[in-house]
């Protein structure tokens, strides 16, 4: 059998055909011999041979996800024209209206059912995820449009509470519910000194969330 010579083209065409089905079915219900299927031309033994689980495609998905997330951040630090405060608004704005982000979180959702997975998540959440936020609320405190004594704890109380408490599969809520638990956020944050929540971001965080299925 020839060598593939881009292996890096079926990569993609594989983690792209798995993310429109991860989508459109659920993770739980999609099945390998499902992404083989709508490849067409790959077999089970070509996708395991780029892939050694469905876990490990949805973990290379998470990754680049992850990886375009930084990017963006990086871009909003880099602008000279913004406060600090402003920054932080507008990550967070993107956060919440990235339609591609919001549909595979969805997707991946059932998996913190798993104690590991959620395990492995809550490390995530508490150990890297605040040094996605720190940076922005540090230039915040520098420039002074962010006059908080708690820039650490501040990103810390952003990755868990929106990544835990505001998710539905843990914390059931109607929408008028939730619309008041980003409310409770948004005066938290604001009691110490980083008043990221306006009205616009707390109806948009309402709706992103919302938006997620809890069954």
């Amino acid at each position: 059998m020839a060598r593939n010579a881009h292996p890096e083209v079926t990569e993609r065409r594989i983690l792209e055909a798995a993310r429109d089905l991860f989508v459109e079915k659920g993770y739980e219900k999609t099945t390998v011999q499902n992404i083989v299927d709508r490849l067409g031309d790959l077999s089970k033994g070509a996708i395991y041979h780029h892939f050694k689980s469905k876990e490990a495609i949805l973990d290379r998905l998470n990754s680049a996800d992850w990886d375009y997330s930084q990017g963006l951040r990086d871009q909003i630090m880099a602008r000279e024209d913004l406060t600090g405060l402003d920054k932080l608004r507008a990550l967070f704005t993107l956060a919440v209206s990235n339609t591609e982000h919001n549909k595979l979180n969805q997707a991946a959702l059932p998996m913190l059912n798993d104690p590991v997975c959620l395990a492995n998540n809550m490390h995530f959440w508490t150990a890297d995820l605040p040094e996605h936020w720190l940076p922005i609320i540090e230039q915040g405190v520098a420039d002074g449009s962010i006059p908080t004594e708690y820039p650490r704890e501040a990103a810390e109380l952003i990755a868990l509470l929106t990544n835990y408490w505001l998710l539905p599969m843990f914390y059931p809520a109607s929408s008028a519910s939730l619309r008041h638990r980003v409310q409770c956020i948004a005066a938290m944050m604001s009691a110490i000194g980083v008043p990221v929540f306006d009205d616009k971001l707390i109806e948009q965080t309402t709706d992103f969330y919302a938006s997620f299925d809890s069954e």
